[in-house]
């Protein structure tokens, strides 16, 4: 199979997003949907900033036949889950890219695959979905990938890179997460609870005074993980980030809209478990998490 053959689990709105990209350049997707499509292709239509259309074959994670070279684009609650119905077509040379947001669910894969070896990527793309089929590309954005202990790019990832809007090999990929799960918990939970777009964050003094508390908690735990350096200055950060975002609506806050579980076990949560381990209070992120959690149950 083509080192330019690549399957993509989890087909939401980064997923197809990602998809649509791929093909673009000409690299080879094959979609692995969790319902199958009625027809022997998926129809993908993105909007927004780029517009493109592609119909592109898909296969049941449960089929037969090995997969060279894997994206993973579900939930991050979703990503054990999602490989298991992939691990027999799995074998000792895949390439597997977990996308998913937060961090702590590729540990999880020790009881799923517990020989696979992941390299692991963080997207500042935007996009969510607008119907069946239909994405909307709404952000432009940095793709980094890496492995732990791997600081340069293998030659298996130089398809990737050229297919891709800057997308780069991230020679710390552990501090390029970091830095993106600091920013989803300041902005993510916030949005979500009290259903605005990023830009009210900033907006609404007693909201702003809220993201610069949740910031210095989180880089107190930080450091405590020896992830200063990646954290450093992240509430003048954060704040770029409300602005240049205004007036988009976080993956938090569109899980909420549509009724679906979030992330925040993996995004603050995982901060949360942090904390604990090296004994750093970290009340405003733990109110924060209790709140999301209450709001899910009560759904």
């Amino acid at each position: 199979m083509s080192a330019s053959h690549w399957h993509i689990l989890g087909c939401g709105a980064m997923g197809r997003l990602y998809a649509a990209q791929l093909s673009r350049a000409g690299l080879k997707v094959v979609l692995l949907p969790r319902t199958a499509p009625s027809g022997a292709a998926m129809a993908i239509d993105i909007t927004g900033l780029s517009a493109s259309h592609h119909a592109l074959p898909w296969e049941s994670p449960d089929a037969s036949g090995p997969i060279q070279q894997l994206l993973v684009f579900t939930k991050a609650y979703d990503v054990a889950p999602a490989l298991a119905t992939v691990r027999h077509r799995l074998h000792d040379d895949s390439r597997v890219i977990l996308m998913a947001n937060g961090m702590g669910y590729a540990e999880e894969l020790r009881t799923v695959a517990p020989a696979l070896r992941p390299a692991l990527g963080t997207s500042t793309q935007g996009a969510h979905r607008q119907g069946d089929g239909v994405v909307l590309h709404a952000g432009h954005g940095i793709t980094r990938v890496g492995m732990p202990g791997v600081p340069h790019a293998p030659d298996w990832f130089a398809p990737l890179a050229d297919a891709l809007p800057d997308c780069r090999w991230e020679s710390d990929i552990n501090a390029a997460l970091w830095r993106k799960l600091a920013i989803n918990c300041a902005i993510n939970p916030l949005t979500a609870l009290h259903n605005c777009a990023n830009g009210e964050l900033g907006e609404r003094p007693e909201l702003a005074t809220q993201v610069g508390e949740l910031c210095r908690e989180i880089a107190a735990v930080a450091r405590a993980a020896g992830q200063a350096a990646a954290l450093e200055g992240l509430e003048t950060q954060v704040f770029e980030v409300i602005r240049a975002t205004a007036a988009n609506r976080s993956s938090m806050l569109q899980d909420f809209s549509a009724g679906r579980r979030s992330e925040i076990d993996y995004i603050t949560g995982f901060v949360l478990r942090q904390a604990l381990q090296f004994g750093i209070s970290a009340p405003r992120n733990e109110a924060l998490w209790r709140a999301v959690k209450a709001r899910e149950t009560a759904a």
